[in-house]
Formats: C-alpha cells, sequence, structure tokens
C-alpha cells in the first residue's frame, strides 16, 4: 500500500483523532480494589494538581513520563498501587488500583486502597473534595454477600441490580461511611477483566456526574427564593404603570431598569452552572443506560434509584433555569412597554415647546412690524429736520422754496426710501440666516 501524498495538515487532525482513545478504561481482575477521589476545582487549582503528581512521583523517585505536561490523562505505576489522573473541565479524579485479599477482607472488612496512600500528600490534593469512592471487584465467595448486605452497606439504604447478562451483581448504598468514603461492591461472575474495568469506570462516572450535576440544585433553590420576592415586585411595579402618570413614567422607569439589571445579574451568576447540570444529568442518564442493569430480585436498581432521588432535583433546576428566563423576559418587555410611553410623552412635550415657541415667535414679528414702523417715522422725521435745516441754508443761494414746504415735499420720499432700505436689511438678514442653517 502506497503512502499518501505530503498533504496539509490541519493543527487539530491528531489531537481529535485520538480524542475517541483517550481515557481508556483499566482491565480489573477479581479481588481489586480501587479508591477514587474526584477534586472540583478552578483553573489555578487544576494546573497545581498536576505539580502535585509530579511531587509524589519524585517522593517515589519515578521519572515523570514524557508528554506529562500536555497530556489530560496518565496511567501510572506506582509499583504497589497503580494511579490514574485525569483532568476534566471543571474537576480531576484520580484513581488508585490495589490488590485486595477478599479472605482477609471477609474477616476484618473492607481494606481501601487509600491505605497505600501517603496520607499527607493526600490530604493536600489540590481543590476541594467533590467524591471520594471506594470500589472493591471480588470474586462470589461463601457469606460474602451476607456480609455486604448486612454488615458493610446501609440495608435501609441498599440498592442492587445486575448487569453484563448476569454476570456482574452491583451493591451500593450511595451513602458516605464513617471514613469518609461512598462505597460500591462488584461481585464478578464470570465477567473479562477489560470489560469489568468499563463497567467499574461507569459505575464511578455515575457517581462523579450525578454530584456534579447535583451543584446547580443550591443555586436553584436560592434563584426561587429570589425570584418569588422579584415577581411581586414586578407585578407592583406593573400595576403602577398602567395607572402612572406622566410626571411618575421617569421614576418607574428608573426602578424598573433596576430590577431588569438584578435579573439580568441572577441570570449571569447562574446560567453556566444551571446550564452545565443538564449536561451532567444528561450524562448520568446515559450511563445508567449504558450499563443495561436488570433488577436484582428483593432491591431497587440504580436507574430506580436515580428517577426517584435524582429527578425531582433535575427538575427543580430546569424549573428556576425556565423561571428566570421567562423572567428576564417579562422584564424585558414591561421595560421597552414603558420607555414607549415615556418617550411618546417626551416627544408631546417637545411638540408643546415648539408650538409655544412658535406663539412666542409670532408675536415677536407682530412686536417687530410695530417697532419698524416707529422706526421708519423716527428716522424720516430725522432727515425730513435735516432737509429743513438744509433748506434755510440754501436760501442765501437761491434755493426758493420756504424750509417748511421744501420738508413737507421731502417727507413722502425719505419715508419711502427709509421703509426700503429697513425691508432689504430684513430681508438680507432672513435669507443669510437659513443659507447658514
Amino acid at each position: 500500500m502506497k503512502n499518501l501524498p505530503l498533504l496539509q495538515q490541519h493543527g487539530l487532525r491528531r489531537s481529535l483523532h485520538n480524542e475517541v482513545h483517550s481515557r481508556p478504561p483499566e482491565a480489573l481482575p477479581n479481588d481489586t480494589a480501587v479508591f477514587c477521589v474526584v477534586m472540583w476545582a478552578d483553573a489555578a487549582e487544576r494546573a497545581a494538581s498536576r505539580q502535585w503528581l509530579y511531587q509524589l512521583l519524585r517522593e517515589l523517585h519515578l521519572p515523570i513520563p514524557d508528554g506529562a505536561d500536555d497530556a489530560n490523562h496518565l496511567r501510572l505505576d506506582l509499583g504497589d498501587c497503580r494511579l490514574r489522573w485525569e483532568l476534566h473541565t471543571e474537576f480531576v479524579s484520580w484513581t488508585w488500583m490495589v490488590s485486595a485479599n477478599a479472605a482477609t477482607m471477609q474477616a476484618t472488612g473492607p481494606q481501601s486502597a487509600s491505605d497505600a496512600i501517603p496520607a499527607q500528600w493526600l490530604a493536600g490534593l489540590p481543590g476541594q473534595c467533590l467524591l471520594a469512592m471506594n470500589v472493591w471487584v471480588l470474586a462470589p465467595a461463601e457469606g460474602l454477600e451476607r456480609n455486604i448486605e448486612h454488615g458493610w452497606l446501609y440495608e435501609d439504604k441498599l440498592v442492587a441490580s445486575q448487569t453484563a447478562e448476569q454476570q456482574a451483581h452491583i451493591y451500593t448504598d450511595f451513602a458516605i461511611h464513617s471514613d469518609g468514603a461512598s462505597r460500591l461492591f462488584v461481585l464478578n461472575h464470570g465477567l473479562p477483566a477489560a470489560r469489568m474495568g468499563r463497567l467499574v469506570q461507569r459505575l464511578i462516572e455515575i457517581e462523579t456526574y450525578r454530584m456534579a450535576a447535583l451543584l446547580g440544585l443550591p443555586a436553584a433553590r436560592d434563584t426561587m427564593e429570589k425570584l418569588a420576592a422579584t415577581e411581586i415586585e414586578l407585578a407592583q411595579l406593573s400595576e403602577a404603570i398602567r395607572s402612572a402618570g406622566t410626571t411618575s413614567e421617569p421614576q418607574l422607569l428608573d426602578q424598573l431598569t433596576r430590577l431588569a439589571a438584578q435579573v439580568e445579574s441572577q441570570y449571569a451568576a447562574n446560567h453556566s452552572r444551571f446550564s452545565a447540570s443538564t449536561a451532567y444529568f444528561a450524562l448520568v442518564q446515559q450511563r445508567v443506560g449504558d450499563i443495561a442493569e436488570t433488577r436484582l430480585a428483593g432491591y431497587q436498581t440504580i436507574r430506580d434509584f436515580m428517577d426517584r432521588r435524582l429527578t425531582p432535583a433535575r427538575n427543580t433546576c430546569v424549573s428556576a433555569h425556565q423561571r428566570l428566563e421567562a423572567l428576564s423576559q417579562r422584564v424585558s418587555r414591561i421595560s421597552n412597554l414603558l420607555q414607549a410611553r415615556v418617550d411618546i410623552s417626551q416627544k408631546q412635550g417637545r411638540q408643546a415647546v415648539l408650538k409655544a415657541m412658535n406663539e412666542r415667535q409670532g408675536l415677536q414679528l407682530k412686536m417687530q412690524s410695530t417697532v419698524e414702523g416707529l422706526s421708519v417715522a423716527a428716522i424720516t422725521y430725522y432727515f425730513v429736520g435735516l432737509i429743513s435745516y438744509l433748506a434755510k441754508g440754501l436760501q442765501k443761494w437761491g434755493w426758493p422754496l420756504s424750509p417748511e414746504t421744501t420738508a413737507a415735499l421731502a417727507i413722502p420720499m425719505v419715508g419711502l426710501g427709509v421703509w426700503w432700505s429697513i425691508r432689504r436689511m430684513h430681508h438680507r438678514l432672513f435669507h443669510g440666516a437659513q443659507e447658514h442653517n
């Protein structure tokens, strides 16, 4: 087969191609104890977890694997145990696997894989512990199921089922025990180690995603309480807006704007958490479906437990999210309506102002016309007086008319000239202002 020609490669081709092979399950033979810790962590704590892993390797005098700085999961052999480190978007999971002695457990009780971890190092894991879980994969033995059902798990909370064509029996109680961790037992009736690894991985993911999904529940409850008060305030504002006059509309608009900002702040603070919870709830359902469990006589299955206990929490988160979005839309609609009313009132106010200005301008024009008439008379009187004095002086050089007669004859011509000059000046000023505008 010929090699492909040298093609221009997409920068993400290999990482996207290898994504389907990321986080492969560990093969788990019988008599294996698994301890999983999920640390909820921000970006800085997720970066610190990688350095914390390196510190453990240095303490054990083990080399840091090649490419570890860019990997989002590592599988390490620590000698007496195996470690699986996984970096996720919001959390970091640490999983240890050690051999377990079923006979010793029957005599002394469950032995956790956490016993193989340095206690001081474990206590310093970056982030906040969201899940600590012990899982045991055991071969069936006489008296083992009785110990699981009546001694190692809480009888009143016991959940059990069978899966993989009845080749594996699952027992858990979804409870935190005195050691601070939850417990899950898988009795292997012939399932290969590879398939057992996939089953245990899905069971751990069910618990991990269940806890991650429930992080939205406190936010949903808090949102519900705040929304109740906000909806009452919005109803009061709506009633006030319905009967409000133009003078109170700006104040109501200010109150409504403040309320809208409060609702949007709640939406921004909780939207991402509600969206993440929705995704985690969907993953829980998918993983529960993946294990394809069937009922074990006398016990509720994991699906039964999730449907009865998880569905109300999921509905609460969905309801809070939908209610918050609906309230945001209602506030936006009322704000737009009130803003439209305020705009109309302002336009009406501006029209009234313009009308008053036009009336004042008309009055000014009338007064100006009156003043212009007086101005023509005054200027004519002044010029005619000058002409009268001029006539008196011209009589000595032979002017035939008397000053009075000369003044009387000059009045019409002077008045007409003054009037025409004033009108022409106003015409030039008026048209000059219009052209400038």
